[in-house]
């Protein structure tokens, strides 16, 4: 069985570009000798916004369960899986 395609690919691959800018930008504060908490917070910055697009892709991957449990009434399986993953990647 083929897996869905990620929810809102277009929102997830603007995020992703975000973060990707967050990191260069940090890049050019280290090589502009910028004073470390300023460098600290763009990082923070960047690692919250990759966090939030981690949590997305678990959401879909929640959804994707979800909508294959409703076809097979493998719920109570699914449900253990679901809390492996939020584990795993949390």
């Amino acid at each position: 069985m083929s897996k869905p395609p990620i929810t809102n690919k277009d929102a997830m691959l603007k995020r992703l570009a975000r973060v990707e800018g967050q990191l260069r930008g940090v890049q050019k504060l280290i090589k502009n000798d910028e004073g470390c908490e300023k460098i600290v917070q763009q990082l923070a910055a960047a690692r919250k916004a990759l966090d939030k697009a981690g949590h997305e892709m678990l959401a879909c991957i929640i959804e994707q369960e979800v909508i294959e449990s409703q076809h097979n009434d493998k719920i109570a399986t699914d449900m253990q899986q679901i809390r492996t993953l939020i584990g795993k990647y949390s």
